[in-house]
């Protein structure tokens, strides 16, 4: 027998299958062990900070399920010691060594009018044909583990009609703006203070991202790594206000500890469930905002701490807060600000924004209720919040119910709001206007890469999301409806101003142009067998003003944007 056949059969030989898995955020596995925690089949492994390598499920071996029979993901343990190490430090630790492979996964969108996607990292589903490929794997050893999983994508980019962006090509006097054949082209069209391109360029390009990779050591509950890895920050199910997947990942360094139980001293009492990481990384800006090459990064300090009380299972709130600064004036000061528990403002040189969770399941009810409530800045002091608590605020609410058909078929309703307009007091009160991801400070706003840190919907809209999901032995299939608002900040504080005297008159222009995204659309599952997924969509969306403009006679005029996507993954 050759060499390389003898290695191979002795690895496979000594690799053993373990009943847990670490999954992506908001692939089909980790929404499936979502679902069956929302039945009380399994307990989610983190409370509101959650990566790649947070997302650790288990299910009970012999568990009957749904997606019993189907290879949702596997560790593989290569060697698992007799008896384990009882000294203090190995104690400590998982003393398996073990890998995972990861997908691959291939996946594929076709937009035949508008950009329309979100929650998928690096990748730009802009108009036409996109693609991603992700694959990796990860070693486990005493605590230490190396994950590799990049993802390499590609946008057609086709054109497409889009709102004038608010970046001017030369200034007053005649001199060339840094903006000029960037963002005055293709840049944002509401606050300048975002890095939030329309169209990233004139020609269709590939993206390589580092993705869900890291090296990270753990230690009973304590972790530190250094990585690519995305945050989800919060119980949302698609719109986090504070951090989510759906721009590029960037490097960071995080520590703090993991779901843990917290026991009083010397009196043994358990009192819940706790967890904090704080994290720190380089934001990149977009290669269509600006020509100056002295900006380009910024620094994002980021905390988050939540606790399940003991005395009513099911419960668990949370606290985030993020804070951006210059890259170029990183100090110690910029690097533990976001420690000190309170700021006025005005005194400090940095973006920040900050929300409570609140979430509580009910397993045997199979049901579950969030909130994320946010705010963008801190205000002046104590007596401005208590005379208005919601200066800057926005908010997300939902709820999700598991119903049982029978043993082989679960249904899912998802019900999700978001709301993150410009609170009431912005011109009018003061006479200045912002929106919740900008700030002037920082000059890229709350984005990555040109794609927002947070809500998918991006900044100053609304949306109310339904869908009914039915999971069956090969699969699920979804419906869904979805309305939103893009930022109607730019609407009421931008575009009403140009029509100012029409509204004086009663000729009510800028109302009859608000612009609204409408959306139907089918997805779904199907293993062809069970190391093997297909999933694809259709969906169908009616923008209604997609330029902001309306017809003369203030009806709204279409465009009609028809998305279908399929993806392969192949899970070991």
């Amino acid at each position: 027998m050759k060499p390389f056949k003898i290695i191979t059969f002795i690895f496979f030989i000594f690799s053993v299958p373990a009943l847990f898995s670490q999954e992506a955020l908001k692939s089909a596995e980790e929404e499936y062990y979502d679902f069956l925690s929302l039945q009380g089949m399994t307990s989610r492994p983190s409370l509101n900070y959650r990566t790649l390598s947070d997302s650790e499920w288990t299910v009970d071996a012999g568990a009957e399920h749904v997606w019993f029979s189907n290879n949702l993901g596997t560790k593989h343990i290569l060697f698992a010691p007799e008896t384990a190490s009882g000294n203090a430090f190995l104690s400590g630790v998982n003393q398996n060594i073990a890998f995972k492979l990861f997908g691959p996964e291939w996946f594929n969108s076709f937009n035949t009018a508008a950009p329309y996607g979100q929650n998928d990292g690096a990748l730009w589903q802009g108009r036409g044909y996109n693609t991603s490929l992700t694959a990796g794997i990860r070693f486990e050893a005493y605590g230490l583990a190396v994950t590799f999983k990049p993802q390499l994508s590609f946008s057609q980019n086709m054109a497409f009609d889009y709102i004038k962006p608010n970046y001017k090509t030369v200034d007053s006097i005649g001199v060339a703006t840094i903006y000029n054949g960037k963002a005055s082209e293709y840049g944002y069209y509401g606050v300048p203070s975002i890095d939030a391109p329309q169209r990233f360029g004139d020609n269709a390009f590939f993206t390589f991202d580092w993705g869900d990779s890291e090296i990270r050591y753990t230690w009973k509950s304590l972790t530190v790594g250094f990585g690519t890895q995305t945050i989800w920050l919060g119980p949302a199910q698609l719109n986090p206000i504070i951090h989510s997947n759906n721009a590029a990942s960037y490097p960071k360094i995080d520590i703090g500890f993991r779901r843990t139980q917290i026991c009083l001293p010397w009196l043994g009492w358990y009192i819940g469930d706790m967890e904090a990481r704080g994290w720190w990384g380089k934001l990149t800006e977009s290669d269509y905002f600006d020509t100056d090459e002295s900006n380009n990064n910024n620094l994002m300090a980021g905390l988050s701490v939540a606790y399940a009380p003991s005395f009513l299972p099911g419960l668990t709130i949370g606290f985030n807060r993020t804070m951006l600064s210059k890259w170029s004036d990183i100090t110690a000061y910029t690097l533990f600000r976001i420690y000190t528990p309170f700021i006025q403002g005005g005194s400090d040189a940095s973006d920040q924004r900050f929300s409570f969770t609140f979430d509580y399941v009910i397993p045997k009810a199979g049901f579950e209720v969030y909130l994320e409530w946010a705010r963008n800045d801190f205000s002046p002091n104590f007596d401005y919040i208590l005379r208005y608590p919601f200066h800057t605020q926005g908010w997300t609410f939902g709820a999700q119910k598991a119903l049982s058909i029978s043993a082989n078929f679960k249904l899912k309703l998802l019900l999700e709001l978001t709301y993150l307009e410009c609170s009431a007091d912005y011109d009018r009160l003061i006479n200045w206007y912002s929106t919740f991801y900008a700030h002037h400070l920082i000059t890229q706003g709350y984005t990555n890469g040109g794609q927002w840190l947070g809500a998918g919907i991006g900044t100053g809209g609304n949306s109310q999301y339904f869908g009914i999901q039915l999971y069956h032995k090969k699969g699920d299939i979804t419906l869904f409806a979805q309305r939103r608002n893009p930022d109607l900040d730019y609407t009421m504080y931008i575009d009403a101003k140009k029509y100012a005297e029409e509204c004086a008159n009663g000729n009510y222009v800028a109302e009859s142009n608000i612009r609204m995204m409408l959306s139907f659309g089918l997805k779904g599952n199907f293993y062809i067998q069970k190391n093997l997924r297909i999933s694809g969509a259709y969906i169908f969306t009616d923008e209604r003003n997609p330029l902001n403009k309306s017809n003369d006679d203030h009806s709204s005029k279409h465009r009609y944007n028809n998305t279908f996507s399929v993806s392969l993954k192949y899970n070991l």
